[in-house]
C-alpha cells in the first residue's frame, strides 16, 4: 500500500493531473467534440438498481459543460436525475442545475420534481435547494454539489481539487449555512483487475459531503472508478462501467478502510474505565421493574456486572477505582432494535446516545460481520451488533443482493446467514409463499428467528402463520387491524379488531412500530422539526439539512396529524392488550430516533418505565437474551448508562445520556458525539 507524502504519491497525483487536464488543454482545436464521456452502474446494497451516465464537452469560449443522466429503480420507487455542470477550463464552476424526479406512487399520484442550482452573476452565487435560496460570495477555491448530486460531480470536484493545490478543506456552495468544507484525503492505492489487465487505482476518502465519509477510487486518467457511500443512509455504490467485474474487490477494499477510519475514531475517544470499577450514589433503575432504587452502588469486573444493590449493602473492595454518580440515574444500556448501521460513524453515535446492542436490520453482509467482531473481539467503538439477515426476490424491484425465488434457494440463504452468525432472517417484499414458509421453516431448525415486513404475497395474518415471530413496522399491524378498503379510524371495540390483537397475542408476535420514522419522513412542513425532535440541533450540518428537508406539503398537515394519531392509539391498544412491542428507529436521526421512539410510545399510554423496558428488557427477551443482558443484575453483560435527571419520571430525561458503559468499558457521551461531528 502506498503511502501517503511518499515521492510514489506524489509522482501519481503528478501523472493523475496531467492526464486529467491534457484533453482540456487539447480542447481550443476540439470546437464541439466530446472531451470525454462514461457510465456508472449504480448499486444499493451491492444490487443493482440503475445507470448514471455524462458527458463533457466543451462549450462557447473557454467553458466546460459536463451533462449528465441518470435513472434508478429503488424497490419500484423511480427516480430521473438529470443535470449539467459549467466550468471553466480550470474546471471551476460557473453553473450548476440538477433536477430530480420522483415517479407517481400510490400515495403521490403525481411526479414531484425537485430543482437544485447555483447561478453566477457578478461574483455572487445564487444557491437553491429546493425550496431554500441564498445569495453567498464563494471562497477563493470552492466547488458545487448537493448531498444528493450525481457521482459525476464528485468526480469533477476531486478533479477541481488536485487541480487546484489540494486544500485542506474544500467550500461547498449550500443554501442552508453552516456547511463544512469538504475534507478530500488520498489515503492508499488498490490495483484491480479488469479483463485481464491490471489497473492501479488511487483511493480516497471525502468527508462532510454525507454523514460519514465516501470512499472514492480514481484510475490514472483521473476518471472516478467508483463511489462507495457508507454512512449516508443506505448503503450506495457507484462503479465505472467497465469496473463492474471488479465491485467485490472494491468493496472489500472499502470495509478496510472503514476498518481504518474506525481506528481513527477511537484514538479520539479513549474508554475512561475500563477493568474493575464502581459506580456509586446513582438512583438504580435496573430495569426489572422494580422501584428505583437511591444511593446504589455496581460493581464492573471484566465486563460482566458482579455485584449491584445499596450503598450499605454492597462491599466495596479497597482501591477500587470509584465513578462518583450521585445526581444521577443508572439505566441499562438501551436496545435499538431497528437500524441500519451503515458506515463506522453510527457506532459512536449510538453508544453516545446510550445505545449498548444494536439490531441491524438489512445491510451489506460483509461490512456488518467485520464491523461486528470488530466490536466483539477487538473492542472497536460500537454496541454490540445483532444481525438479521436481509433476504428478497431477484429482480430490479428487489432489496439487496441477496435473494431467493426457490425454497431451495431459501434454505441456502439461511444456512449462509447462520455460519456468518446471524441471528435472524428478515423477510421484504416480494418473497413468495412457497419461499417464505421455506425461509421460516430453515430458520426455526437451525435456531433463528424471522422478522421483517410482511411480503406483498401474504396478509399479516399469513405471514405469522408462516412462521414470522416479529414484524418491523407499525403499518402491517394497522392493516391487519382495518377492513379492507376502511379509510376512517380504526374501531378499536370491534370485535375484527379485538380478533386481530388477540392473534397477535396467542402467536406472542412481537412488533417494532419505528413511529419516530413515520413522524419524521410523513410530517408535515408547517411543522418545526425541532418541536419533536430536539436532537436536529446538535446533529451535523449533513443530517441536520437532511431531516430539516423531510416532510409532506402544508396542506397535507390534517391528513398527516391524523395519521399520527392513528398510530398512536395502535401503539396504545397493542401494549394494553400485551403485544410485545419494542423500540427501533429505522433510518431516522442516529442515536436520537429511538429517544423520539420512547417518547411517543408515553404518548400512546405507556408508562416511562413500560418504555425503557421496550428499549431494555423486552428487546432481550425478543432476542433471547435476557439471562445474559437486558437489566442491571449480577452476572449480565456491563451494559448501563449513566443520564442527568430520571427518565423514569420524565422521559425525555432519556436523551441526557452522560456516561456510557459498553461491555465493561466507561466511555464520556458528550466526547463520543464530538468524534462523529455532533455537538455534545
Amino acid at each position: 500500500m502506498m503511502k501517503l507524502g511518499t515521492r510514489a504519491e506524489v509522482r501519481v497525483g503528478a501523472l493523475i493531473l496531467f492526464c486529467l487536464l491534457a484533453p482540456i488543454r487539447g480542447m481550443a482545436q476540439a470546437g464541439s467534440e466530446t472531451v470525454e464521456k462514461g457510465g456508472f452502474r449504480l448499486h444499493s446494497l451491492l444490487h443493482a438498481i440503475g445507470e448514471e451516465t455524462y458527458e463533457l464537452k466543451r462549450a462557447s469560449g473557454d467553458e466546460l459543460m459536463m451533462n449528465i443522466s441518470s435513472e434508478l429503480t429503488d424497490r419500484s420507487n423511480k427516480r430521473l436525475v438529470t443535470a449539467t455542470l459549467r466550468m471553466k477550463a480550470d474546471l471551476s464552476p460557473v453553473g450548476f442545475e440538477q433536477k430530480r424526479t420522483a415517479a407517481p406512487t400510490a400515495t403521490i399520484p403525481a411526479p414531484t420534481v425537485t430543482v437544485d442550482s447555483v447561478e453566477f452573476t457578478s461574483g455572487t452565487a445564487t444557491v437553491r435547494e429546493g425550496e431554500t435560496t441564498r445569495a453567498i460570495t464563494p471562497a477563493q477555491k470552492f466547488f458545487v454539489g448537493f448531498d444528493a448530486s450525481p457521482v459525476s460531480v464528485q468526480m469533477m470536484m476531486v478533479r477541481y481539487w488536485a487541480s487546484h493545490g489540494k486544500p485542506a478543506g474544500l467550500a461547498i456552495l449550500r443554501a442552508v449555512p453552516g456547511a463544512p468544507d469538504a475534507e478530500i484525503r488520498a489515503v492508499g492505492s488498490d490495483n484491480i483487475s479488469v479483463e485481464g489487465r491490471p489497473v492501479a487505482l488511487t483511493r480516497y476518502t471525502v468527508a462532510n459531503i454525507v454523514f460519514g465519509r465516501e470512499i472514492l477510487w480514481v484510475n490514472a486518467q483521473g476518471q472516478l472508478a467508483a463511489l462507495m457511500t457508507f454512512a449516508g443512509g443506505l448503503p450506495f455504490e457507484a462503479v465505472r462501467s467497465e469496473y463492474e467485474p471488479a465491485l467485490n474487490e472494491l468493496f472489500q477494499a472499502g470495509v478496510a478502510q472503514e476498518m481504518r477510519n474506525l481506528a481513527s475514531i477511537e484514538k479520539q475517544v479513549p474508554p475512561e474505565r475500563t477493568g474493575t470499577f464502581a459506580i456509586v450514589g446513582a438512583t438504580l433503575v435496573d430495569g426489572t421493574g422494580r422501584p428505583p432504587m437511591l444511593n446504589s452502588v455496581v460493581i464492573v469486573r471484566d465486563g460482566r456486572i458482579v455485584a449491584a444493590g445499596r450503598l450499605r449493602e454492597v462491599q466495596i473492595p479497597e482501591e477500587m477505582a470509584i465513578v462518583n454518580a450521585h445526581g444521577q440515574t443508572l439505566l441499562p444500556g438501551l436496545w435499538e432494535m431497528h437500524i441500519h448501521f451503515s458506515g463506522v460513524e453510527f457506532g459512536p453515535a449510538l453508544l453516545a446516545a446510550g445505545i449498548t446492542t444494536a439490531r441491524d436490520c438489512g445491510g451489506e453482509f460483509e461490512f456488518l460481520t467485520t464491523e461486528r467482531d470488530e466490536i466483539e473481539q477487538r473492542h472497536g467503538l460500537g454496541p454490540r451488533l445483532l444481525l438479521a439477515g436481509l433476504v428478497d426476490a431477484s429482480g430490479i424491484t428487489g432489496f439487496g443482493a441477496v435473494t431467493a425465488d426457490t425454497p431451495d434457494e431459501a434454505r441456502t440463504v439461511v444456512d449462509k446467514y447462520k455460519a456468518a452468525g446471524f441471528q435472524q432472517i428478515k423477510l421484504y417484499t416480494y418473497l413468495n409463499p412457497a419461499v417464505i414458509g421455506a425461509l421460516s421453516s430453515e430458520a426455526h431448525r437451525v435456531g433463528m428467528s424471522v422478522t421483517g415486513h410482511v411480503p406483498n404475497s401474504v396478509s399479516t395474518y399469513e405471514g405469522v402463520e408462516a412462521g414470522m415471530d416479529q414484524i418491523n413496522h407499525l403499518n402491517y399491524v394497522s392493516r391487519l387491524l382495518r377492513p379492507q378498503g376502511s379509510t376512517g379510524p380504526t374501531d378499536f371495540s370491534s370485535a375484527e379488531v379485538k380478533k386481530a390483537i388477540q392473534f397477535l397475542v396467542e402467536h406472542h408476535t412481537v412488533v417494532d412500530p419505528t413511529a419516530s420514522w413515520g413522524e419524521m419522513a410523513g410530517h408535515s412542513k408547517d411543522m418545526d422539526v425541532t418541536t419533536f425532535e430536539p436532537g436536529i440541533l446538535k446533529a451535523p450540518y449533513t443530517l441536520s439539512t437532511k431531516y430539516m428537508a423531510m416532510g409532506v406539503p402544508a396542506t397535507d398537515s390534517t391528513r398527516v396529524h391524523a395519521r399520527l394519531a392513528e398510530n398512536i392509539s395502535v401503539i396504545g391498544a397493542l401494549y394494553k392488550a400485551g403485544v410485545p412491542i419494542v423500540a427501533g428507529s429505522d433510518t431516522g436521526l442516529v442515536g436520537y430516533g429511538l429517544d423520539r421512539e420512547l417518547e411517543l410510545y408515553v404518548q400512546a399510554g405507556m408508562t416511562p418505565m413500560a418504555a425503557i423496558q421496550s428499549a431494555t428488557i423486552a428487546a432481550a427477551r425478543a432476542m433471547k437474551l435476557d439471562g445474559d443482558s437486558g437489566t442491571i443484575e449480577a452476572g449480565k453483560r456491563a451494559d448501563m448508562i449513566l443520564v442527568n435527571g430520571n427518565p423514569v419520571d420524565k422521559i425525555k430525561d432519556i436523551r441526557n445520556v452522560a456516561k456510557v458503559v459498553t461491555n465493561g468499558r466507561m466511555y464520556d457521551s458528550g466526547k463520543l458525539w464530538e468524534s462523529v461531528g455532533f455537538k455534545p
